[in-house]
């Protein structure tokens, strides 16, 4: 199965928000995309590359680069080299003021580029199905949209595994990637459970369908869960706790579930709800372990 997320190869014009540092200037504060997930990454663990030729050196090594952050205005060669590389693997470029680099620089010298590199390999969808297929059981996914709290994001890997997902389906942009922290919080999970990283969510879902998977989202509109049927090859699609599923992906899916609730707030975290979700559906398809 080809082409599974719908790729193209359009980069995106990236720019940065981040109200902490009073520092940074306006052009910078007002600017749209939010970096503060790099700035916790700066650990023992961080995969951040900077420089011209390291970050050409990490492409032709077959590192996977999450993000490439490249300096607004920067057009010599070697810049013109690091986005061919970028492009050809297919990773997002954001351009951003020198300022923005300065900031995130752990060494002062990054040149006009800094990248950041996943901390894991991440599968082909097409893995994921084989998996299933070599287990001879019905595919079960995750897909999630917009999460982007690299926390709740090594959470639901966790959960994932436990309930004996296939793999976990995650979008390219407006998402953690598999940062030291999604390892970290996925208490190893991430070792054994296949995550893939898509350029279309939706597209994705629909290319699915052909595999006849059928799509359950997450929302609090929905039937009680408990009402429906969750059986046979699907895939359990999450929103973020804010924002919950976007408008384009709701539309995609076949069904929507809710959780009961009985409580004075209106949603539980996205990773809370998706093992509420995923064990329902365990459940429902008679793989659950007794004690003994």
């Amino acid at each position: 199965m080809k082409n599974l997320d719908g790729k193209d190869k359009r980069n995106r014009e990236g720019r940065g928000k981040d109200g902490r540092d009073a520092r940074i200037n306006r052009s910078v504060r007002d600017s749209k995309t939010d970096y503060t997930d790099y700035m916790e990454e700066k650990d023992e663990n961080s995969r951040q590359i900077e420089g011209r030729n390291a970050v050409i050196e990490a492409f032709r090594a077959g590192r996977t680069i999450d993000r490439l952050l490249i300096q607004d205005g920067c057009q010599d060669g070697p810049i013109q080299t690091i986005k061919r590389e970028a492009r050809k693997h297919d990773t997002i470029i954001d351009f951003v003021a020198k300022e923005r680099l300065d900031q995130l620089s752990e060494t002062g010298r990054h040149q006009g580029v800094i990248a950041y590199a996943a901390a894991y390999s991440y599968a082909e969808v097409e893995d994921i199905l084989a998996s299933a297929r070599e287990k001879g059981e019905a595919p079960f996914l995750f897909l999630l949209d917009n999460i982007e709290d690299p926390h709740n994001l090594g959470a639901i890997i966790r959960t994932a595994n436990l309930a004996g997902a296939h793999g976990v389906i995650i979008p390219k942009r407006r998402a953690a990637g598999l940062t030291a922290t999604v390892a970290k919080a996925s208490a190893g999970a991430l070792n054994y459970t296949p995550v893939a990283r898509v350029t279309n969510l939706g597209n994705t879902i629909d290319e699915l369908k052909k595999e006849g998977i059928w799509f359950v989202c997450a929302d609090m509109g929905g039937e009680v869960m408990y009402r429906m049927n969750l059986t046979g090859p699907i895939g359990l699609v999450i929103g973020s706790e804010g924002d919950g599923v976007s408008r384009l992906v709701k539309e995609k899916c076949d069904f929507t579930a809710a959780i009961p609730m009985r409580g004075d707030i209106d949603s539980l975290n996205a990773s809370v709800a998706a093992g509420v979700l995923a064990f329902e559906i365990v459940r429902q398809r008679g793989e659950w372990k007794s004690a003994d």
